[in-house]
């Protein structure tokens, strides 16, 4: 087969990994850079145009697609899907995924549970949010935030406020959330490969910062997920649509909280933590179900 992967960059670490995967199990690897790709929109024959040619003969796609481009990278990854080309992300999936409101909507509605979640346009509510989720603290989260930047700890009523208000007044979109304080400023990222978890790990934030994000200097243990929490993590993913999927949960009191699936998770941190060859399983997947797509069923 001859696959290929979306990314911006050949050299960052889960491109490589891929590509390298995609050899040892005796295929033809190619990095396209979905940047710089055209679009040819025309009746019946789409087209993606890559350095001034048509691009031809790729089996499976698998998207690697960054927040900064996430809408033109998700026209390259449709327009493969018109093609007829596999992709172990669906466009619709990756869209669905980085919107936090809609991922929430969409999660609570499959029964997956969630951490109490409000969202309004209204200032003058405020004080009614902050209750609706239980707190203070509460934390404050931007819709377009990822890799922890954009979240914020409001561990006063006073402190919420000013940062309601304050993202009010940048016309900003955001999400208060209940905080999970015996999760104790730690996560759980489980990696979702078709219907199985297939590596985890338990990511601590330094002392002083609840956010667990290892880009933002948390650190990572490998993990054994309870059965309750790899059900979970398997439900979150399917009911999103995102077949590849690293999905964050908390551990509360009353049981696994999806805060939220990444539909482009790094290989890195899971695969060093875990020494799981997460890569090499990504590829085995692709080889099981190339032939029989079972295509994206959620429809909101």
């Amino acid at each position: 087969m001859k696959i290929a992967v979306l990314s911006t960059n050949p050299d960052l670490y889960s491109t490589k990994r891929l590509v390298e995967a995609i050899k040892q199990r005796g295929h033809e690897a190619v990095v396209i850079d979905h940047v710089k790709c055209f679009v040819m929109i025309e009746g019946g024959k789409p087209t993606v145009i890559y350095k001034g040619k048509a691009v031809s003969g790729i089996d499976a796609v698998i998207p690697r697609i960054g927040t900064s481009v996430n809408a033109f990278g998700c026209a390259v990854v449709r327009q493969f899907e018109l093609m007829k080309v596999f992709t172990t992300v669906k466009s619709q999936a990756i869209l669905r995924s980085r919107d936090k409101l809609r991922s929430m909507q969409v999660l609570a509605k499959s029964g997956v549970d969630i951490p109490k979640t409000v969202f309004a346009k209204n200032p003058a509510q405020v004080n009614e949010l902050i209750h609706m989720v239980g707190g203070p603290p509460v934390v404050i989260k931007l819709l377009e935030g990822t890799q922890g930047v954009g979240v914020v700890l409001a561990e006063t009523t006073k402190a919420a406020k000013s940062t309601i208000e304050a993202f009010y007044g940048l016309r900003a979109n955001f999400l208060i959330q209940e905080f999970i304080a015996e999760s104790k400023g730690a996560d759980i990222r489980a990696f979702v490969i078709g219907n199985k978890v297939v590596a985890a790990m338990k990511r601590q934030g330094h002392e002083g910062d609840f956010r667990s994000n290892l880009h933002r200097g948390g650190e990572g243990f490998s993990v054994d997920l309870s059965p309750e929490e790899e059900r979970t993590a398997i439900a979150a993913a399917k009911a999103l649509g995102v077949r590849i999927a690293g999905v964050d949960l908390l551990q509360s009191e009353r049981g696994p909280l999806v805060m939220e699936v990444n539909s482009s998770p790094g290989l890195k941190g899971i695969e060093e933590i875990s020494g799981i060859d997460v890569a090499s399983l990504i590829v085995a997947y692709i080889e099981e179900k190339i032939i029989t797509d079972e295509g994206d069923t959620v429809g909101v």
